[in-house]
């Protein structure tokens, strides 16, 4: 009767366990963007964080919905995908909505100029919406196209954690450029690591597909590779510290 009752509690242990990391998991991805959209809301300037950011994970999410249909993994991943693609749009329009109140150039960009030199740097949110649904299109009718292909799928996979993996390599790179991290939210990045490291121990216990934890691994090393950034810019500084009115420090510690 006692081993009864004691298996009883450790699979309601379990379920409530699992239940809690699946949430993490669906909705731990967009926590970071928190304190950023809110500095960025607050000071008016979103310099500090670079779009490309949105630009990676919103095409390694869409890949990574594509590749449900044809390799199964598991359904919070999924959901995921979907949260982190409207919180991406969501980021976008803020950050469009503010270049568009600061900048001083009358000219407008649009994607429909098919201009390379100002790819993701329209000037209407719309623009942005025309291309993911453009891309997304095209993915998705080539992998209709494919599907049947076992080469194809996990390219796709490997493609689709790989892109996401990067996803810190647009900050790290406007962080060099500006010598600085001033204007990037620590606290996003902090939860970025703290993040992918739980996201990718949950990869390994879920069996989920290698292409995941091998990627998931390489981005954690990215992360450290920007926090390493904010102790060296902070103890080696390499440009004076702005002070104008609207200023894109993120003050996150």
């Amino acid at each position: 009767m006692d081993e009864v009752i004691m298996d009883q509690i450790m699979h309601a242990v379990y379920q409530a366990v699992s239940w809690i990391a699946s949430l993490a998991i669906i909705f731990g991805g967009v926590v970071p963007y928190i304190p950023q959209y809110r500095d960025i809301r607050r000071t008016q300037n979103a310099e500090g964080f670079s779009t490309y950011v949105c630009l990676v994970l919103l095409v390694a999410n869409i890949l990574r919905i594509l590749f449900r249909f044809g390799r199964y993994f598991e359904t919070p991943l999924l959901w995921q995908s979907i949260i982190m693609i409207v919180t991406m749009l969501i980021m976008l329009n803020l950050c469009t909505s503010v270049r568009m109140a600061t900048e001083l150039s009358t000219k407008r960009r649009s994607f429909t100029d098919f201009d390379w030199n100002y790819f993701w740097s329209w000037s209407r949110f719309v623009d942005y919406l025309q291309c993911v649904l453009a891309f997304t299109v095209l993915a998705a009718y080539v992998t209709y196209l494919l599907l049947d292909s076992v080469l194809f799928v996990e390219s796709l996979g490997f493609l689709a954690v790989f892109t996401e993996a990067m996803l810190g390599t647009p900050q790290l790179y406007c962080n060099y450029q500006n010598k600085s991290t001033e204007g990037m939210s620590i606290k996003m990045v902090l939860m970025w690591t703290s993040g992918d490291t739980f996201k990718t121990g949950y990869f390994l216990l879920t069996q989920a597909p290698v292409q995941f934890w091998i990627c998931g691994l390489l981005q954690v090393c990215v992360d450290f590779a920007i926090l390493f950034q904010v102790y060296y810019y902070s103890r080696y500084p390499q440009k004076p510290i702005s002070h104008t009115t609207h200023t894109t420090s993120a003050k996150a510690l």
